[in-house]
């Protein structure tokens, strides 16, 4: 998950490959010589900046260039960085015209470069660490949120089975499997400690789960930095970071992206220092009703609990970066001061479970 990136200086542009994440570029042209379309050497390799767990580069060709993204490498956790899953979801959903880069082909044989990959198109445009749009004229900037809010919409509303997508997750009890998830996780990192904001929460969730076994494809991280938008115009040309997608219900993702309004933008993209109308950016209450206009929905009378769940699963993530900086095996830099605002997010959660409750 790259919910943690938060400065603009520290993600953009690429950067030379860093020692130990380097590969064999000459097994790498082979391999696409054989499998991608159109491929002609030679390349250079540059690797991109920024928090991804799957490692992912910049692959330049006299004619075109290409993004490799990767799991990576030495022995990891069963079932993580799952790039196969990452290729499948951004096939499936590039036939249907969904906005997402072209996938050129998927290779899960180690030997290549060292660990499974996958080779798409690099797609050019602009992306806004910043979600008040700064660089983006007040009157164009309700466009920008209409397109980020209609392009939710339409992955929700695409049909798992139609897209070739009907197993690629578990159907139904979403929250209620997520909450024992976060939960397991949170009680069994003792280094990281208790806290009675989160003990609270753990009691609260179980209970309060609305009767809405909804299921769709979901993007897991869908945030403005997770967009490439056209270079001039309020279009959304890709969507990145699949990694958390799945099947799952299309409330607990559309709130999570709406958590922005609430979420203070030194912990990731968030609003929750401004004043919308200021900045001529729609209010949480009209993004609510827009998406509820693009999904036929009357409303999102539970919407709280949403939110409350999805800052406490953000905390959770949180909690568990602050046990691994207490036993040194955190592996990002940055990851002591994110701990700093792990109080911030539970606060957040029991904010709206007592504005729920």
């Amino acid at each position: 998950m790259n919910a943690t990136a938060t400065s603009a200086d520290e993600n953009i542009g690429v950067m030379p490959v860093r020692a130990g994440f380097g590969f064999d570029q000459a097994a790498l042209v082979r391999w696409m010589t054989q499998h991608v379309a159109g491929f002609a050497g030679p390349l250079e390799v540059f690797e991109f900046r920024g928090g991804q767990s799957n490692p992912t580069y910049k692959v330049v060709t006299p004619t075109k260039t290409y993004v490799l993204r990767r799991k990576p490498p030495g022995v990891l956790a069963k079932g993580a960085h799952a790039v196969d899953r990452e290729a499948q979801v951004l096939t499936a959903l590039g036939k249907s015209g969904f906005p997402v880069a072209h996938v050129h082909g998927l290779c899960l044989d180690n030997s290549v470069i060292g660990s499974w990959f996958f080779i798409m198109d690099m797609v050019e445009g602009r992306i806004f660490w910043d979600a008040t749009l700064p660089d983006v004229p007040a009157m164009d900037r309700p466009a920008y949120f209409a397109a980020m809010n209609d392009t939710l919409a339409q992955l929700h509303r695409i049909d798992p089975q139609n897209v070739g997508l009907g197993d690629f997750g578990r159907g139904g009890n979403y929250f209620e499997r997520q909450i024992s998830r976060w939960t397991k996780s949170y009680l069994a990192d003792t280094d990281a400690g208790r806290d009675a904001g989160m003990d609270m929460l753990i009691d609260f969730l179980p209970g309060a789960i609305p009767d809405s076994n909804e299921t769709a494809i979901v993007h897991g991280d869908f945030r403005c930095d997770n967009l490439i938008f056209h270079p001039t115009a309020p279009r959304i040309l890709a969507v990145l970071d699949w990694e958390l997608s799945t099947l799952g219900h299309p409330l607990a993702d559309f709130t999570y992206h709406a958590m922005m309004y609430r979420m203070p933008p030194q912990i990731v993209a968030g609003l929750g220092n401004v004043d919308p109308t200021r900045l001529n950016i729609p209010d949480e209450a009209a993004y609510v009703a827009q998406y509820c206009a693009a999904t036929g929905r009357k409303g999102i009378p539970d919407y709280e609990f949403y939110i409350t769940f999805n800052f406490f699963r953000m905390a959770a993530i949180f909690h568990g970066i602050k046990g691994r900086v207490i036993r040194g095996s955190a592996a990002s830099a940055q990851s002591a001061a994110r701990v700093a605002h792990y109080p911030t997010l539970v606060k957040l959660a029991v904010d709206a479970e007592e504005t729920y409750a």
